[in-house]
């Protein structure tokens, strides 16, 4: 069926859900909306407010918080009424502006994460070289490169693959057509390479942590110095560090699993259908988890929101307030 056909057979269909339902539907989609966008803000407040946050690792954190607040403030209620209502409201250059915002928040949350996973390798592999070479400002230096590329991609595939002119709109419908050509290159760099890169990293990863929970439980049988202190004592800290990180990691990938099988499965040339909206917002849900994970493994989060909550981060010089111990 050609697109002309498409939409002369297409029409919003009638809501079959009681209003009840309908009505249950919006409430959730809001409260999904609100905890995302509150739990991310949170976590910008905290690591941007107090001095003792400001490491490499928390940058990277942050860029993903920022991504995911965006997620939370400017994805997620448009796709939630698109897909209560079944139908597409906002008109078509809405359904433009909608599809070059999702594809550049989706990739940039990737590849925080394949950031995320590389730093925490680095920090295991060689903490020495990591506490000397890796400092924050580098760190912001690549989160900007990162954004800058996940931007200019995005507009070049919006471009190239039909200059600008990809978002097809039926009355009442918003659907992507990629190009056999462009659909092959976006897979591998949205999700082959840095998913490739985020497995294999996090797999030796793993077996670094193992070697260094080795390595302690030897330190810790014989009387040692002060530098053996130290030393146990730092690797600890990156272990926890590794696990946290690591279920942040793990959860994001169960999330974009069925997105990445829809994507291997599915037909490249339109992307439009209601197990595509399904598969989307599950992806889209890991950007209200993350917060909670940090809520959960983060003492230091727990803290910070503690204070914030409290407004006591308005007092004279609460950036120094120290939320580790």
């Amino acid at each position: 069926m050609n697109l002309s056909d498409r939409c002369e057979h297409f029409s919003c269909p009638e809501r079959s859900v009681s209003p009840a339902v309908y009505i249950l539907l919006y409430v959730c989609s809001a409260a999904v909306v609100l905890l995302t966008v509150c739990g991310n803000l949170l976590v910008i407040i905290s690591v941007l407010h107090f001095k003792q946050l400001h490491t490499p690792t928390n940058m990277l954190v942050l860029s993903l918080a920022v991504s995911d607040f965006f997620i939370g403030g400017f994805v997620m209620p448009s796709m939630f009424i698109w897909t209560i209502e079944s139908c597409w409201i906002f008109g078509r250059d809405f359904c433009t502006i909608f599809w070059l915002i999702c594809g550049f928040l989706l990739i940039l949350s990737i590849y925080n994460i394949a950031l995320i996973a590389v730093d925490r390798y680095l920090a295991l592999s060689n903490p020495f070289l990591y506490m000397n070479r890796v400092s924050v400002r580098i760190t912001y230096v690549v989160i900007v490169f990162d954004w800058c590329v996940s931007v200019a991609y995005n507009i070049a595939f919006m471009y190239f693959n039909g200059n600008f002119a990809i978002s097809v709109m039926c009355p009442g419908e918003c659907f992507i057509i990629v190009n056999e050509v462009w659909s092959v290159i976006d897979l591998g760099f949205s999700f082959i390479f840095p998913l490739s890169v985020i497995i294999i990293l996090y797999t030796l990863v793993f077996v670094i942590a193992k070697k260094h929970a080795t390595a302690i439980r030897e330190l810790n049988n014989h009387t040692r110095p002060k530098t053996q202190k130290i030393t146990s004592h730092s690797m600890k800290s990156e272990r926890k560090a590794a696990k946290v990180l690591g279920i942040l990691v793990s959860v994001f990938l169960v999330c974009l699993l069925p997105y990445f099988i829809y994507s291997l499965l599915g037909d490249f040339k339109e992307l439009q259908t209601e197990t595509f909206q399904k598969v989307v917002i599950i992806i889209y849900l890991n950007s209200t988890i993350n917060p909670v994970i940090y809520a959960l493994f983060y003492p230091w989060f727990r803290r910070c929101i503690k204070l914030i909550v409290t407004l006591q981060i308005f007092q004279t010089d609460s950036a120094l307030i120290n939320v580790l111990s």
